[in-house]
């Protein structure tokens, strides 16, 4: 996320799908729901709808529903037809032409044309909107050089409006995973009189904020609690939307959750727990969802921390990580235990194979190995003591106990010293962003179906390269993968392979677990889509049997 960044929640801080009737009080009086409307919740606030600055899993679900790209997705995740009703590729695979549909609108009557498009475009590549999703355009003409600001003509991206209803793009190298962004948010079209109006204010409310998706989003303030999506009439195709709306509603406690969905007040709740998967995984209700996600260890290298630029001291970090142990008595066996930062289910190498089984790493628990290498890096820092603090999500339950759990194994490395430090999700997501922090768990789900929407977060300038960790082989084999070789398919393998093993190799990050979403589902729902990338949750071909 990229979900879509589809990012930074802790792993069980999955978004609950929830479908059901109305509870007195628990909706708000602001509320409408029908016997076919959805009511769904999110575990944590509501940061943003301003298509350009969004990076959370909330805020892309939101845009998801409410928003609408050049193509969509099938049941199977396949890029098809969205707002352009047909596309067509070049021969050397640099040249994207789009056509929309005809007469589409904007929710607020307005004309939505291609010049939409290039403008959201050009506005999420100019550094001065500071995206931290404008690297998501690499390989596009000259993104790269406009993100950087070498280049000051923003207009040179390479998109261009032939006319109201025909988009051209031009890519510098072929790209695997294009047509697939073209349905994620930080694509969609944004219109430039109305952003204009908004000024500062634009996302920070949904009245900030005009739709082009199936619904329109109504309700929510900037920091209230309780919001929903409304169809939107304005939509190409508005009986498509098979539903009277989505009901959102922010619930923080997972248990309270649950409790809500035994009352009938909700059609779903997540398991986000030990402790609610163990009560629950014998119900008829209990399903699971699957999820590209990994959450990981970061390690502040940006030379304020001591210790943490030492290879050594980061690796014995890694060695004394016992990721089946967290998997297992934190997580419920909820998830993988991760070979690499690269999710198992993402997608597949050339063989055929898994591409986190073919591009397996050795991380492991070796306490032993663990405590010779921290005492030679400590040697090598002139170090006897190092003091270091562990940032958590507050908002999600398990990170608590993941932080317990990794003060309790980080500190049996002599001279070590943890502090837990747990700060609001909105905190955690500044902190890392500003390296404002020694160590810090975090999560990203992928916005594509290929390892590069995994494997990029690590490159030197990446804006989610939140550790700054910076290896010239690595950025060189991922831009090789991104280029030289994107259009064959085992050369492009073996390069993301090699990326993996750089990483592993110098402990530049620690993954702790491949993430999976179970949770309770009311059967008489169906038609909810999931996806493990991009904006992960789409609601307009969702029914409910009341019966």
């Amino acid at each position: 996320m990229g979900k879509q960044k589809k990012i930074i929640i802790g792993a069980a801080a999955i978004v609950a799908i929830v479908v059901g009737t109305r509870l007195t009080g628990l909706w708000g009086s602001g509320t409408s729901t029908t016997s076919t409307t959805i009511n769904t919740y999110i575990s944590a606030d509501l940061t943003t709808q301003d298509l350009s600055k969004m990076t959370d899993t909330y805020a892309l679900e939101i845009a998801g529903n409410t928003q609408e790209g050049l193509l969509c997705k099938n049941t199977d995740g396949k890029p098809i037809a969205g707002l352009a009703k047909d596309w067509s590729t070049s021969k050397d695979g640099l040249t994207w032409t789009f056509h929309l549909r005809k007469n589409l609108k904007w929710s607020n009557g307005a004309k939505l044309t291609a010049k939409d498009f290039v403008y959201a475009w050009q506005r999420t590549v100019n550094p001065k909107t500071a995206s931290q999703y404008a690297y998501i355009y690499s390989g596009i003409k000259n993104a790269d050089a406009i993100v950087s600001g070498k280049n000051k003509d923003i207009k040179s991206l390479g998109i261009v409006s032939k006319n109201a209803s025909t988009i051209v793009v031009t890519l510098e190298s072929p790209q695997p995973q294009f047509a697939n962004l073209m349905s994620f948010p930080s694509f969609y079209p944004q219109n430039e009189s109305f952003n204009n109006k908004a000024g500062t204010k634009l996302g920070t409310k949904s009245s900030e904020q005009i739709y082009s998706g199936p619904y329109k989003f109504v309700g929510w303030n900037g920091t209230n609690n309780s919001f929903r999506l409304e169809p939107n009439k304005n939509y190409y195709k508005p009986k498509s939307v098979k539903n009277a709306g989505v009901n959102y509603r922010v619930i923080k406690h997972p248990a309270t959750a649950v409790e809500q969905y035994k009352r009938g007040s909700l059609d779903l709740a997540v398991l986000s727990t030990t402790e609610l998967q163990s009560a629950n995984s014998k119900s008829k209700d209990y399903t699971s969802v699957p999820l590209a996600a990994t959450s990981y260890f970061s390690y502040n290298q940006t030379g304020k921390v001591k210790g943490l630029q030492n290879k050594k001291i980061r690796e014995a970090l890694n060695l004394a990580t016992n990721r089946s142990e967290i998997l297992s008595s934190i997580y419920n066996k909820v998830g993988k235990v991760p070979t690499g930062i690269t999710p198992a289910g993402l997608s597949k190498a050339d063989s055929g194979k898994d591409f986190s089984v073919f591009a397996k790493q050795g991380y492991s628990y070796d306490m032993t190995k663990a405590k010779k290498l921290f005492a030679e890096g400590m040697a090598e820092e002139g170090l006897t003591k190092l003091n270091l603090t562990l940032e958590l999500t507050a908002d999600v339950p398990q990170t608590k106990l993941v932080g317990d759990f990794m003060k309790d194994s980080w500190q049996k490395l002599s001279g070590l010293t943890i502090t837990e430090k747990f700060v609001p999700f909105k905190q955690r997501l500044n902190d890392q962003t500003t390296q404002n922090f020694d160590i810090i768990y975090s999560n990203w789900y992928g916005d594509y179906a290929e390892p590069t929407t995994f494997l990029n977060l690590f490159t030197t300038n990446s804006p989610n390269n939140n550790g700054k960790w910076s290896n010239t082989s690595y950025d060189s084999v991922i831009k090789k993968s991104l280029t030289v070789d994107s259009q064959n398919v085992k050369a492009r393998d073996n390069d993301e392979q090699e990326g993996e093993k750089i990483l592993y190799e110098d402990a530049a990050v620690n993954p702790v677990i491949w993430g999976q979403q179970v949770q309770l589902s009311n059967p008489k729902v169906s038609g909810i889509q999931y996806f493990t990338t991009g904006a992960d949750t789409i609601y307009k071909n969702a029914v409910k049997n009341a019966k």
